[in-house]
């Protein structure tokens, strides 16, 4: 298996990129990395020669500042580009990148392409629960309109993720509403519940943002503007939440002590809820497995990324939802 990652996106490339690839290429065998971005900049942090790591050496990048349209188009060397090319070419089967979300959605439509019987794609993050078991939302904004026919789109391409990937039997399927009832929400929903309730998949209803970490549905399916609400305050809540907790802990000699014995408790708490656990975001919906892995992700996180990536193409799920979709009827425009 051959997999093209963007040596020079995110906050920590190109270290973390370069270590998370070592480590994956140690652990499964028969894989392959290409690392594309500045040679001499990689090189820094590849000890030895590795027959499994090769170099696509480039020294044009995208930025966190560029326009994603306008950079995918202009920057035709940048590593981003260069990346999903290796895909379109043939010398990978999937790809992924730490940088900027937008231009990787932007390559991933212009060089790639988008999946036959796919209007558009989402982006699909793995978000952690209680029970450790983790839930897919998507869309978390890749697209802030989205019509109905999408999100029943959205709920198909879930389902088989999880189901083949995650290996969770007939997953349950959750629209994000402000309401349970059905009946519930604004015209989207109401018409994108009609579609899911008809759709082949375990559709179960409505589902809360308040129940989302208690573990309602294995996939949640909602536009990009919403979705990237949710992602965010989860975030921001989570890091929130230990913010205040190590300011409580460290704030005099008892609680010190209290953390000291309670610490590894605590450790398991924040990998219970680190998004690094999960890998990376997949973008669904195009011709071929593209993850975006998150802007300050370390090496533990791209090693996760990959290894998100290798269960991906190993099960097939890009054929799988091409399979399952060409056999839906064409909606008309909602």
């Amino acid at each position: 298996m051959k997999i093209a990652i963007d040596a020079m996106g995110g906050d920590h490339a190109p270290k973390e990129i370069v270590l998370g690839a070592l480590k994956a290429v140690e652990t499964f065998d028969s894989l392959e990395i290409t690392l594309v971005g500045d040679e001499a900049k990689i090189r820094e942090f590849l000890p030895n020669e590795n027959n499994a790591i090769t170099i696509l050496h480039t020294d044009e990048k995208i930025t966190s500042d560029d326009e994603p349209v306008k950079a995918v188009r202009r920057k035709k060397k940048a590593s981003l580009v260069l990346m999903a090319n290796e895909v379109k070419e043939g010398n990978a089967d999937a790809c992924i990148s730490a940088g900027n979300t937008g231009a990787l959605m932007s390559a991933g439509l212009f060089v790639i392409g988008r999946m036959k019987g796919i209007d558009r794609p989402a982006l699909s993050p793995t978000l952690p629960t209680t029970n450790g078991d983790g839930f897919l939302l998507l869309d978390v904004g890749a697209n802030v309109d989205a019509k109905a026919q999408h999100l029943m789109q959205y709920g198909i391409m879930g389902s088989i993720y999880m189901e083949k990937v995650r290996q969770i039997d007939k997953p349950r399927v959750g629209l994000l509403n402000v309401g349970t009832e059905n009946g519930k929400g604004n015209d989207l929903t109401k018409k994108a519940f009609d579609l899911l309730a008809t759709a082949p998949v375990n559709f179960i209803g409505n589902v809360e943002a308040r129940d989302l970490l208690e573990g309602a549905a294995d996939v949640v399916v909602t536009d990009g503007f919403s979705g990237n609400v949710a992602l965010k305050t989860i975030e921001g809540t989570a890091l929130t939440l230990f913010s205040m907790l190590k300011e409580k802990f460290m704030s005099n000699t008892k609680t010190k002590i209290a953390a000291a014995l309670a610490k590894n408790e605590l450790r398991g708490l924040k990998d219970q809820l680190d998004y690094s656990e999960y890998g990376g975001a997949a973008l669904f919906g195009l011709k071929a497995p593209v993850i975006k892995a998150h802007g300050s992700s370390n090496s533990r996180a791209i090693y996760s990324a990959i290894q998100q990536t290798i269960h991906i193409v190993d099960k097939e799920v890009i054929s799988k939802i091409e399979a399952e979709v060409k056999h839906l009827p064409k909606q008309g425009e909602e």
